[in-house]
């Protein structure tokens, strides 16, 4: 992609009633157009780093056998009156509306309930389980606050994945599948290291559930962390779990997270409540086991962006990045050989965002550093005459002096 037919643009302010971090960044950037207050639309580049997200978490789901589907946004109200959640008393962030022939309907924030539903017509017997299904979507919910840019949206894009069980023992060993697909996940996304499984509160559901909470200034919510035996434990819950634990409270590290993933064991509540059963071996009817598994892509974006950036821009990790390579040309004949580079690193199958316009160098590596490309790759005048361009880590700030002859290797390797 050349710069010059990029639809974006890099700003040198973000909008002044813009005060996270993560969101300041990626508006300069030109990857996000703030809508409102927790709404943000997704410009090419920000697209590109969804759905390289996306694509990771996509491959973990399906390493544990779940299928992807894509449900409906549009919500009905009975469906959600069978577990009382429909009750603004009950779930708070609800956007309510109605269709022309005056049916209530919502806007989802969830679909526990209407997977649920849906398995009616797909699970009959035991040889229909266990079953896991998946999807990514656009979630509406009606939050009070939203001052932490893409970390907390009123639209955000989530994975949701649900399973359905004959057993707990089932549901269970499917749980802790999950567990290690999503520490795959954050190994992938670059957050591996600062992101701790942690014991939180189940509700109604179970007496706890697992968050996965990633060490970050910008984050809402605090946990007690015991580095040592790797346990994390949320803060609403600690004085109970410390107790079941048996642990010290004096041993914990507090720390600040965001919450960027969270995984519940239903057990059979929602399939008793909305009369979903299957046919066991025996003829008998019994309940199911139900699993639900969250990832918040854009939020994991949002947190990328918070803690891996400096005061220049962005820094994205390799995988996630919208392109590799950002190639910047210096000069008449800079301009001429960049050309041929681009060529040559786009059939290797690198991606490259080539600044082709006919701008200043100093404004070339600004927006390539804002923009946070890991490689910048600079062809010049002066480089050509030398035999060697110059390609800069954007992470490290090195550069290195590369042969022309191998710098298509060296970038592709």
């Amino acid at each position: 992609m050349r710069v010059s037919k990029l639809f974006t643009k890099t700003l040198r302010d973000a909008p002044a009633d813009e005060v996270a971090k993560n969101a300041q960044l990626l508006i300069r950037a030109g990857y996000v157009y703030k809508e409102m207050a927790g709404a943000y639309a997704y410009l090419p580049l920000g697209i590109r780093v969804v759905e390289k997200i996306k694509q990771i978490v996509r491959e973990e789901m399906d390493r544990v056998d779940s299928n992807e589907l894509i449900m409906t946004s549009l919500q009905r109200k009975e469906i959600w009156d069978k577990t009382g959640r429909w009750s603004d008393d009950t779930v708070d962030i609800w956007f309510k509306t109605r269709l022309n022939d005056d049916t209530e309907v919502a806007l989802a924030w969830s679909h526990e309930e209407p997977i649920v539903e849906m398995m009616k017509q797909y699970v009959h017997s035991y040889k229909d389980l266990p079953s896991s299904v998946y999807q990514f979507q656009t979630k509406m919910r009606n939050e009070k606050r939203a001052k932490s840019g893409i970390m907390r949206g009123r639209e955000f894009i989530m994975k949701d994945m649900y399973s359905f069980h004959a057993t707990a023992e089932d549901l269970a060993a499917y749980y802790d599948n999950v567990i290690e697909a999503y520490k795959r996940v954050y190994d992938r996304l670059g957050i591996g290291d600062e992101t701790y499984v942690t014991f939180a509160s189940g509700g109604a559901f179970t007496k706890f559930s697992h968050e996965f909470q990633t060490i970050c200034d910008a984050g809402e919510d605090i946990i007690y962390l015991h580095r040592e035996k790797n346990i994390a434990v949320n803060e609403e819950v600690i004085d109970e779990a410390v107790k079941e634990l048996g642990i010290n409270r004096d041993e914990f590290e507090k720390v600040k997270t965001a919450e960027t993933g969270n995984i519940f064991n239903f057990g059979t509540q929602k399939t008793d409540e909305m009369g979903l059963y299957y046919t066991a071996e025996d003829g008998s009817q019994q309940s199911l086991y139900i699993g639900s598994y969250g990832i918040g892509i854009t939020r994991a974006m949002g947190v990328i962006a918070e803690k891996m950036s400096d005061e220049k821009g962005l820094v994205w990790p390799k995988n996630i990045a919208p392109y590799l390579v950002y190639l910047v040309s210096i000069g008449k004949k800079g301009a001429a050989e960049a050309e041929k580079v681009y060529a040559q690193l786009t059939e290797a199958g690198v991606e490259v965002l080539f600044d082709d316009r006919d701008e200043r160098p100093g404004t070339k590596f600004a927006d390539a550093e804002l923009m946070g490309i890991p490689l910048r790759l600079t062809v010049s005048d002066r480089g050509i005459e030398a035999g060697e361009y110059e390609l800069t880590d954007r992470a490290t700030g090195e550069t290195q002096a590369v042969p022309v002859s191998e710098v298509v290797q060296r970038i592709s390797a």
